[in-house]
Parts: structure tokens; C-alpha cells; sequence
């Protein structure tokens, strides 16, 4: 039912197939965000033809809206959504993180629903409970993502919590249809890294997220631990990196053994104007960008860069048409998707750290590339 293979590699760097009950998935891959069962501005069946096999969506907010009764009279959350790739269930720890009014004790945490104000209170046997019955493929276990980064002692009650409840979240884990991940913590410390997944290799996990990155560190130490960390992993089990997927970060992750991401980024700042390129993001409502005839990326082959000007989407976004976050949204997921596959080709090709070097030059440069 599930299946998980390393093809080719090219130093660190690994390219793979993951077998699931609704597909295959061919790695390093890139999951949209569909928190609510839905990646914003784009249908189920948009996102699968940018080329997207694999999603990622929030338990928690699930479980809010629009409840998990109405999804299991659907038939699960693929059924639901229409959504017939790879579906996983992140399990809310993150939002202990980003909500405020989020509270934490030896048990479990405390979530404030944003709109009603009302306080729910989660076991790791409640959300594994919740992620079950919502039927995604893959669900993670409960962990504690801490608040601040170089917060020493909140960093190992968070590696003690993690682990204790991915314990309890094994014990819980019933249906072995799905897929349960266990997630490591330890923020920059690598000894601390070093700890939480040794024991978590007791509980025999096929997979694992890398939590708690991305909330603050320089991206140079969080790269550090990726490099260390995955050289420890066993190399049968799937790498996933939590929450990180700017370009430039996927290909250098990539680079230390990373098989599978998501990320809210590309579409979140499509909708606020950033434009994704083969040669640096820029801001479509810039000024620059009010007479100019060429597409977004010339370089790109999307629906979007074959139709539609730079003058014309920056005139949406002026207007506060929904369109121009629309059309925004669509092109910087298929540059995604496209950056997945000449990652994977390369890979496969031994190249991949010639296209990493040629990449990461021609990404860097300052916005305005264009003008």
C-alpha cells in the first residue's frame, strides 16, 4: 500500500518514488497548502494539472470547518475535495506556534479558534483521533513547535513533549491504511536533533517531518541542521521539511537530502503582489511593471505567461480584482512545479549541482531584474 524508493542520487541530493494508496509521487516534491481543503484562488483540479500529486492540509482547522462529520459523510477528505493525489494531515502542533491565546502542558495544548474565540483542547490521542477520521494518507504525530528559536530551555521541553507524544500517538494509531510520521524537533542544536530521533527511531516511523525551522533563525543555521541531520537519518525513511518552500531554500534543501516539502509562501505572497521567475521574484505592483507588455517570466511557458501581460495583472491588482491574485497564484505554483521537475531531471542526470550553482546566481538578483 505504501512504498517509499531512492532512484538516483547526485551527491546528497535524492531523487525517489513514494507509493500511496492514491498514487504515486515522484520526489524531492513540493506540497501546495490546502489548510482548509482548498489551495486558495485554485481548484482541485488546477493544482493536480500544475502537476502536483501530493497536499498537505491542517487537521486542526478541519476539525473547525467544516467539521469531521461532514467530511466522513463525504467519504474522507479526498472524496470531499475532490482531490484524488496524495493527501497528509498536519496535526496542529504548528498552530501552538502562530495562534495566539495557544497554552501547553505535559498532556497536550490548548487552541483559541480565531473567529469565535473558542478554546479547544487536543490530546495526541484526540488529534490522531481527528486526523483518522479525516482520512488523509499520511497524518503526524503531535509535536510541540517552540515559540522562540533560540529559546534553550523552551527547545528541550519541546524535544521531551515531542517525543513523549509521538509515543502516545503510535499507541493511539489504529488505521494502517494511513500512514503515521513522527516529527523531530530540537531547533538549532543538533545534539538536541540528535536526541529526538533516536528515540524516535524506537517507534519505527516510515517518515519524518523536520519541525521547527522557519520560525526565525537565519536561514544559514537552519541549513546547518539539515546538512547534519539528514546525514543521520536512516536513508529508507522519507524526509519531509516542514513549512519551508521559497526557490532558493527548496534547492539548497534538496541539496542535504530533503524528499518532500510544503508551503504557504508562494501562493501567500502571490496574492500580495510577489511574482515568482527564473531570475528572482519581483513585485508586480511595481511601478516599473505599469506599461510593460512582456509576461511575468519570460521564460515561462504557463497559461498565465502565454495570455496575459504585466501591464494587464498589475492593473488587476490596482483595481483589487480577485483575478490578479488568481492569475498571480496559478503562474508562481507552476514555477514551483516546474522548478520540482528540472530538480528531480537533474538529479537523475548527475547535474544537479551544476544546475544548483547556474540556479541560485541567476535567482539572487535583486528585485527589479526585469525593468
Amino acid at each position: 500500500m505504501f512504498f517509499f524508493k531512492i532512484t538516483n542520487k547526485d551527491g546528497f541530493a535524492r531523487a525517489g518514488v513514494f507509493l500511496s494508496p492514491h498514487g504515486e509521487v515522484q520526489t524531492p516534491c513540493f506540497m501546495p497548502v490546502a489548510t482548509t481543503a482548498s489551495v486558495k484562488l485554485l481548484t482541485s483540479e488546477e493544482v493536480k494539472s500544475l502537476g502536483f500529486d501530493a497536499i498537505i492540509l491542517n487537521a486542526y482547522h478541519l476539525y473547525l470547518r467544516p467539521g469531521l462529520e461532514i467530511i466522513e459523510n463525504s467519504g474522507g477528505i479526498h472524496e470531499f475535495m475532490n482531490w484524488h493525489g496524495l493527501a497528509i494531515t498536519d496535526s496542529g502542533g504548528y498552530q501552538m506556534f502562530s495562534l495566539p491565546g495557544s497554552k501547553i502542558d505535559e498532556n497536550g495544548i490548548i487552541l483559541k479558534a480565531p473567529e469565535s474565540g473558542a478554546k479547544y483542547y487536543f490530546t495526541p490521542e484526540k488529534m490522531v483521533e481527528i486526523e483518522q477520521k479525516i482520512g488523509a494518507d499520511i497524518i503526524m504525530c503531535l509535536d510541540y513547535c517552540p515559540k522562540i528559536w533560540d529559546n534553550v530551555n523552551e527547545i528541550k521541553t519541546s524535544v521531551h513533549r515531542t517525543i513523549a507524544w509521538a509515543k502516545r500517538c503510535s499507541v493511539a494509531h489504529l488505521q494502517k491504511k494511513q500512514q503515521l510520521w513522527g516529527i523531530i524537533q530540537g531547533g538549532t542544536d543538533i545534539n538536541l536533533r540528535k536526541i529526538c530521533l533516536e528515540n524516535l527511531e524506537n517507534l519505527s516511523f516510515p517518515g519524518y517531518g523536520i519541525g521547527g525551522l522557519s520560525i526565525g533563525e537565519p536561514w544559514e543555521r537552519a541549513l546547518e541542521i539539515l546538512n547534519d541531520l539528514c546525514r543521520i537519518i536512516p536513508e529508507e525513511k522519507v524526509v519531509y521539511l516542514m513549512g519551508v518552500g521559497m526557490p532558493d531554500q527548496i534547492v539548497e534543501s534538496v541539496d542535504a537530502g530533503i524528499d518532500f516539502f510544503d508551503c504557504a509562501m508562494p501562493t501567500r505572497i502571490a496574492r500580495n503582489g510577489t511574482t515568482l521567475s527564473w531570475s528572482g521574484k519581483f513585485n508586480i505592483k511595481a511601478a516599473w511593471c505599469k506599461n510593460q507588455q512582456s509576461p511575468l517570466d519570460p521564460e515561462c511557458d504557463c497559461c498565465v505567461c502565454r495570455t496575459y501581460s504585466r501591464a494587464y495583472i498589475r492593473h488587476l491588482f490596482n483595481a483589487k480584482e480577485m483575478l490578479g491574485m488568481r492569475l498571480n497564484s496559478y503562474h508562481n505554483l507552476y514555477f514551483i512545479g516546474k522548478l520540482m521537475n528540472r530538480i528531480r531531471q537533474n538529479i537523475k542526470q548527475g547535474t544537479f549541482q551544476k544546475f544548483k550553482k547556474e540556479f541560485l546566481g541567476k535567482y539572487k538578483r535583486k528585485e527589479q531584474y526585469a525593468q
